[in-house]
């Protein structure tokens, strides 16, 4: 599998991810933060097929570019299903916190749990993280979990907007993350990149520090 970071939403330092595979060349795009004309370019230079728009969940600034990547590209939409209603609604999403409008196509794909999606042969596995939004995913593909604003390198998503619970968060990172690979490198929805086994060890919210 490969994958390639994009930042293309400055003012929130979103993380948006292309991940494809190589044999087929199919690939999903997971969180466009915003409207860009250079990650269209970009996406339609590495002549790949774009099939999947993934959303770990439903916030503003994790959906922007969703209508612009599907005015470029025949993908399917995909979201957990409590966060469906995100991607009508500027309220749900928080848009309208900082004054915008954000609506986007409705979802083509309902995730669930251990749902899967497939690049070929390559399998992205959808595990639900509730606790930053009662929708939250993440996308473990071979070594590689995409985890949008559940687990960040030192850090955990805010559970202070709707939908948010820290018991539910911490729950997800530990029952469900923390089982993985410690090799498995995690790719947050902000920040910079870490490995499960670093988490582990020296997250101040949910590692060994923490204790």
């Amino acid at each position: 599998m490969k994958y390639k970071t994009f930042n293309v939403l400055a003012e929130f330092g979103t993380n948006t991810y292309l991940v494809w595979d190589e044999i087929s060349r199919e690939a999903a795009i997971i969180d466009p933060a915003a409207q860009s004309q250079s990650l269209i370019s970009e996406i339609k230079s590495l002549g790949i097929n774009l099939k999947y728009l993934i959303s770990t969940h439903g916030h503003g600034d994790h959906i922007g570019g969703n209508k612009s990547i599907n005015d470029n590209f025949n993908v399917k939409n995909c979201i957990h299903k409590d966060d469906a209603g995100s991607l009508i609604d500027p309220n749900m999403n928080l848009s309208t916190y900082w004054n915008s409008q954000i609506i986007v196509p409705e979802a083509d794909i309902l995730l669930n749990d251990c749902d899967e999606l497939f690049l070929g042969n390559e399998m992205l596995k959808i595990i639900h993280t509730p606790g930053h939004s009662k929708g939250g995913i993440c996308i473990l593909a071979r070594n590689l979990l995409f985890c949008g604003d559940t687990l960040f390198a030192d850090g955990i998503g805010r559970i202070d907007l709707p939908g948010g619970d820290y018991s539910t968060l911490i729950n997800s990172i530990k029952t469900k993350l923390f089982v993985l690979d410690g090799n498995v490198k995690v790719l947050p929805g902000h920040g910079p990149d870490s490995t499960i086994e670093d988490e582990k060890v020296g997250n101040p919210f949910v590692g060994m520090m923490a204790r």
